[in-house]
C-alpha cells in the first residue's frame, strides 16, 4: 500500500507539471500517448560546458525516464480499481493539504516566535529534568598546547602553562604564533574523544591521566611536545553541567513555545473565521 501511495505521488506530481500539454504548445521532441516534452523543458537541463556526447546522454535519459512515469500512469489509470484510486486521491490531497497546512504555519512561527531563552527559563528546565542529563562519556576542562620539542623558552611556556594567572595567560597568548596548536579556554567542556582528536600521542594507555583532576601532562612524538592541563573531569552516568546542555535545553524550549504557538494560531485562525463567516457550524 505504501509502495502503490508513493508511486501514485510521484504520478500526481507529473500530472500537475508543465511536461503534460498539447502539440500545440512549442516544439516537440517526444510524445506518450496525448501528453508531449518540448524543447523548451530541456534546453536548460545541461550546461554549456558538457560535451556533445555527454549532452545526449543526459537529454535522452531524463526523455526516458519522462516516458517510462508517464507509461506507468498510464497503465495504473487503467489497471488500478476505481476503489483504490479513490483511495489514493484522498491520500494525496490530505498529503497536500498537510503540506500547505505545516509551510504556513511555520512562516507564521517563524515570524513571530521568540527564539531568546534566559539563563533563568534554562535553570528551570534543567533542574526539573537533571535525571535526564547523565552523560554517556567523560567531560573534561583543560588547556593545552603544542610546541616543538626542545623550544629555546620550553621551560618558560611550561611554567606559565600550569601556573596559569592573568600575567601568563597574557604571555602565552602574545607568542601563541609559535604554537602549532592550542586551547587556552578550559572553561568549557569537552568529550574526551574529542582531546584524542585534538592530541595524536593520546592513546589507550595515558588516556586515563586525562580523567585525573588537576593533572598536568606531558607527551611527546618524533617532533613535538604536548603540554596538557586538566582542570575539572566529569564521569560517564554524571550530571551533564548546565553550560554543557544549554544548546539542548534552548532547543527544547523553543520547540515547547511554537507548539503553544501553533495551537494559538490555529485557534485564532478558526474564531476569525467564525466571526467573519468564513466557517460556519450547520446544527
Amino acid at each position: 500500500m505504501k509502495k502503490h501511495f508513493l508511486l501514485i505521488l510521484g504520478f500526481i506530481g507529473l500530472s500537475s507539471c508543465s511536461f503534460f500539454k498539447t502539440a500545440e504548445d512549442g516544439i516537440p521532441v517526444a510524445r506518450v500517448n496525448d501528453s508531449y516534452l518540448y524543447e523548451e523543458d530541456i534546453k536548460d537541463l545541461v550546461a554549456d560546458s558538457v560535451s556533445e556526447e555527454d549532452s545526449t546522454f543526459i537529454v535522452n535519459g531524463f526523455i526516458n525516464r519522462w516516458a517510462t512515469q508517464l507509461l506507468l500512469v498510464d497503465g495504473a489509470d487503467r489497471n488500478l480499481s476505481e476503489e483504490k484510486q479513490e483511495n489514493f486521491e484522498k491520500l494525496v490531497n490530505q498529503y497536500k493539504k498537510d503540506l500547505f497546512t505545516k509551510a504556513y504555519l511555520d512562516a507564521l512561527v517563524k515570524r513571530s516566535i521568540d527564539t531568546v531563552v534566559s539563563d533563568v527559563e534554562a535553570q528551570e528546565v534543567y533542574e526539573a529534568n537533571k535525571e535526564t542529563f547523565k552523560l554517556n562519556e567523560e567531560l573534561v576542562r583543560f588547556r593545552y598546547i603544542t610546541i616543538p620539542k626542545n623550544a629555546i623558552n620550553e621551560d618558560e611556556i611550561k611554567n606559565r602553562f600550569k601556573r596559569f594567572n592573568d600575567e601568563d595567560k597574557q604571555y602565552l597568548d602574545s607568542i601563541s604564533v609559535q604554537f602549532k596548536s592550542y586551547s587556552l579556554n578550559d572553561s568549557l567542556w569537552i568529550q574526551t574523544s574529542q582531546i584524542v582528536n585534538k592530541i595524536p600521542t593520546v592513546n589507550s594507555e595515558n588516556k586515563k591521566e586525562l580523567l585525573k583532576k588537576s593533572n598536568f601532562i606531558q607527551l611527546k612524538d618524533s617532533l613535538d611536545l604536548y603540554l596538557v592541563q586538566i582542570k575539572d573531569v566529569l564521569f560517564q552516568n554524571d550530571t551533564a553541567p548546565l553550560d554543557y546542555v544549554k544548546p539542548t535545553i534552548d532547543q527544547i524550549i523553543i520547540n515547547k513555545r511554537k507548539l503553544e504557538l501553533i495551537k494559538k494560531l490555529e485557534t485564532d485562525i478558526t474564531k476569525d473565521a467564525i466571526k467573519n463567516k468564513q466557517f460556519e457550524i450547520y446544527k
